[in-house]
Parts: structure tokens; C-alpha cells; sequence
């Protein structure tokens, strides 16, 4: 019997599935029993994350489909992935898509407590196919990646389990400039990975071109140069010798001194 291919998945990025192509796999699904559909191999792989990391997008969908039905979408293979978790790390930005308009859950997170945005922040989409692929479209791909995750209610909070990495923490230690720049437009506070404030990583940036900047733009977006990592390191103790460290170093201690003097006024008032 043929599926009602009137079912869509609405996509906030990239192409359109094709449709001949998924009334087949639409049927193909429907003539399996359900214990074949939700069944996981040695590895924990159900058909949906098999049909993910093929690329096979209408095989993946029609799964998806059956499996929403079933309530087990976010099934996880043995490293804690969720089929939408293959689709970012395999950097196929259609089936990510396709599997959120499903209602796959943007914050489950592997077993190393990564979600769907850090995986973003490290390997963003591969929209780009040419083998000499600069540094900067890989960067605009992984913002155009951040921000989808994000529209659709990723947490900037969220951390890592072995990490405790945020994705500004990721973002930082890239040195992702545009990355940056979008994510500290939303509130951010003064969290650590590891003893590490995104500061601190931002100090450790030796040599990089954006790192004054970066600098800058935490200072102004709240960030406190006065604590102190596990090693007992504020910011400017991490800068590098030479002249910009010297700047950024005297920038520090200007805001450092700053924040002072206003917490002995609020001292006072009160």
C-alpha cells in the first residue's frame, strides 16, 4: 500500500528531499515490522542512525517518521549518539534538518556530554565541497550551523561532561572571530571548563590575529579578569611576551581596576 506522501518535513536550511525517493522509502519502511525498525546492532545503531551516517536523506527520513511514532527518535547508539548527533558530526546539514522538523531533542548530549551545538562548534557543515576550502568559509559554515541549532533551542549553557567546554568556550579556543562575535550578542557569564574562563583561553591565544579582539569583546560583554583559573592564573597572566601582550596585559589591569573601584562604591551605598 503507498504511503500518503503528503506527510512534508518543513526544512529551515537546505534542499528539499526527493519525492519520488521518499514515497519508496516510505514504502519500504512501511513493510517493516516494528521490532526491525527500533532494533539496535552490536554497536547500538538502529536503522535510522545507519541510514544517517550513509547520507541516505529519504531512508532517514521515512525511519525517522516511524520511529517518532514509536517514541524512540532519539534512540543511542554506544557512544551516546543520537541519529540527529550522527547527522552533525557527518556534516550533513539536510537530515539534521529534516530530523528536527521530526522532533529529535537539540539537547541530548553523547556520552562525553557533547550536544548537538558543541558537535556544531567543532565540525560545523561541509557545505563547501572543494578540497581547498578556506579557513574562513569553514567558519562562516559553522556559524550558519550554530545558529540553526540555536533557533531551534539548543543551550548556550550547556557543557561538556569531560570538558565542561561551552560552545564560546570552543568557539575561543578556535579562534573563531565570526563565532564569536555572534554568540557574545546573548548574555553570557563567566563559566569555567576546567578552572578556564573563556577569557583565560582567549589570553592563551598566542599569535592568533583576532585574539586583541576577542580580548576586548569579553571584557565588554561581562567578562571578569580577576578570577582565577585551577592554577591560580587570572587572564593576564597567561598573555604572551612582546608588545600585544603588554596591551592586552594593561587592558586587563584597566578593567580589573575598574571593576574595583565599582565594587567599593556598591560597598559604600550600602
Amino acid at each position: 500500500m503507498e504511503m500518503d506522501t503528503s506527510q512534508s518535513t518543513h526544512l529551515a536550511f537546505g534542499t528539499s528531499p526527493d519525492k519520488n525517493k521518499l514515497r519508496e522509502a516510505r514504502m519500504l519502511l512501511s513493510g517493516m515490522d516494528y521490532s526491525r525498525i527500533t532494533e539496535q546492532d552490536e554497536d547500538g545503531d538502529t536503522i535510522l542512525h545507519i541510514y544517517t551516517a550513509k547520507g541516505l536523506r529519504e531512508c532517514a527520513i521515512a525511519a525517522a517518521e516511524r520511529l517518532r511514532s514509536l517514541w524512540t527518535l532519539d534512540a543511542k547508539e554506544h557512544k551516546g549518539k543520537t541519529a540527529l548527533l550522527v547527522a552533525v558530526t557527518a556534516n550533513l546539514p539536510d537530515i539534521v534538518c529534516d530530523l528536527l522538523s521530526l522532533g529529535a531533542d537539540i539537547n541530548t548530549c553523547d556520552v562525553n556530554g557533547q550536544t548537538a551545538l558543541h558537535l556544531a562548534a567543532h565540525y560545523g557543515y561541509n557545505l563547501v565541497l572543494q578540497s581547498d576550502c578556506s579557513l574562513s568559509s569553514r567558519a562562516t559554515e559553522k556559524l550558519a550551523c550554530v545558529q540553526l541549532l540555536l533557533s531551534k533551542g539548543s543551550s548556550l549553557l550547556s557543557q561538556e561532561i569531560k570538558s565542561n567546554n561551552t560552545v564560546l568556550h570552543l568557539a575561543v579556543k578556535e579562534g573563531n572571530i565570526d563565532l564569536v562575535r555572534f554568540l557574545l550578542k546573548i548574555p553570557q557569564d563567566n563559566m569555567k571548563a576546567h578552572g578556564h574562563t573563556a577569557l583565560h583561553m582567549a589570553a592563551g591565544l598566542h599569535g592568533n590575529p583576532y585574539q586583541k579582539e576577542m580580548v576586548q569583546l569579553l571584557l565588554l560583554r561581562g567578562a571578569d579578569p580577576s578570577i582565577r583559573s585551577l592554577e591560580n592564573d587570572q587572564a593576564a597572566h597567561l598573555l604572551q611576551s612582546g608588545p600585544v601582550g603588554e596591551q592586552l596585559k594593561a587592558l586587563l589591569k584597566r578593567r580589573n581596576a575598574s571593576s574595583r573601584r565599582r565594587i567599593f562604591s556598591l560597598q559604600d551605598n550600602e
